[in-house]
């Protein structure tokens, strides 16, 4: 019968590995921040800081993706005021190796991709 037979929901890149993964790491956002826990937990706030143009919003969002995705830990402190931390986990920890390599050779190849847009726009 029609409607009888439903195939459970996938999340968006879950039959290719690839897609999936950087769906979540291909942002500015989630790269500059496991980029500033790579030394040390840090704060919300701290976060904010350090990477400077990102709004609340935008921060909190990328941190829950991360910490579902197993890349950041999030620890709540029972405090008054309670106190929350982000740190790396072992998976996010090891993505700074390839994360590095794909830095620098944006970095390397920053001016050469600048030239490149310029040419194809004018021409």
């Amino acid at each position: 019968m029609p409607g009888e037979w439903n195939e459970p929901k996938q999340q968006p890149g879950a039959g290719c590995p690839i897609r999936g993964v950087l769906d979540r790491i291909g942002d500015q956002w989630s790269l500059l921040t496991l980029e500033a826990l790579e030394q040390e937990k840090k704060r919300f706030n701290e976060l904010q800081r350090e990477i400077g143009d990102v709004s609340k919003q935008m921060l909190s969002k990328t941190l829950r993706h991360l910490k579902r995705d197993g890349f950041i830990s999030r620890t709540v402190y029972p405090e008054v005021p309670p106190r929350v931390e982000y740190e790396l986990t072992e998976m996010g920890r090891s993505f700074l190796i390839p994360m590095k390599v794909l830095i620098g050779w944006a970095d390397r190849n920053h001016s050469e991709i600048l030239r490149a847009r310029e040419r194809n726009e004018t021409g």
